[in-house]
This record gives C-alpha cells, structure tokens and sequence, in this order.
C-alpha cells in the first residue's frame, strides 16, 4: 500500500477545494487506495471465478472495500479487504452481517481456495499452463 507523506486530515479547511469540482475527491485519496488495491485483486482472479468486483453500493473507507464475488458453483459472496486481509462479511452481494465472524485470509488466493473446489481446479490449471509455457520458453 502507497503511503502519503501528507495526511489530507490535517489541511486546513479553507483550502478552497470544497468548490472546485475537481478536487471533490481530494479527502478521499487513501480511499481510493483501498479501491485500488480491491480492483487489484479482483483483476487478479477474475478468470477463475465466474463474477466478481468491488461493491459500488458499501462505502470504502480510508481503511477498508467490499468485493463481491460469485463462485463457479454460483455461491455469492461479499468479501472485506483491510490491512488484515480479506474475509466473507456475507453471503449475498452487496450485504455485511456483523453476526458473521469469519476467519481473515492473508491473499484473495487462499480465501477462494478454501471457499470454491472449481476456483482451486481453474488457477490450478493456469498456473500449470504458464508453467508449461515458460517451460517451453526455455528451451528454445
């Protein structure tokens, strides 16, 4: 994660940016970081799962998005990404159960592992693919 050296909390408020149309997103630039960083991830598995992107409908925060992914078994689920990791928040999109307490998965890889044998069998097979491939690369 990119850190600023200038917290935006600690601009004084009469900056002006409030009417400038451009900088209405000025306050939120760690927010987008934690986007960022959950459109990475979606982006990083997308071809193994059969839906899946960052909820436009919960709120990201300064330290926190939701992604909503949906398995090849046609599971739904609503994910959590902080710094801790990533975990299931719901079973459903766009929806977090605070009764849930589900265990934090340190990389996107092992939370879909664990929750999708066909995730397992897709990444498998695109990583033995690429193996095959760069094998082949070598030896020419």
């Amino acid at each position: 994660r990119m850190e600023t050296d200038c917290n935006p909390m600690e601009l004084p408020n009469n900056t002006g940016f409030e009417e400038d149309s451009d900088y209405t997103d000025f306050e939120g630039t760690d927010v987008k970081d934690m986007r960022l960083e959950a459109e990475a991830v979606v982006n990083d598995v997308l071809f193994a799962v059969r839906n899946m992107f960052v909820s436009k409908t919960l709120p990201c925060a300064e330290d926190v998005a939701y992604i909503n992914v949906e398995t090849r078994e046609r599971n739904r689920y609503c994910l959590e990404l902080t710094e801790a990791g990533l975990r299931v928040v719901a079973y459903d999109f766009d929806q977090t159960d605070d009764k849930l307490q589900t265990p934090y998965h340190e990389t996107v890889y092992s939370l879909l592992d664990s929750l999708s044998p066909a995730y397992r069998e897709v990444f498998g097979n695109a990583l033995l693919q690429r193996l095959e491939a760069l094998k082949k690369e070598s030896q020419s």
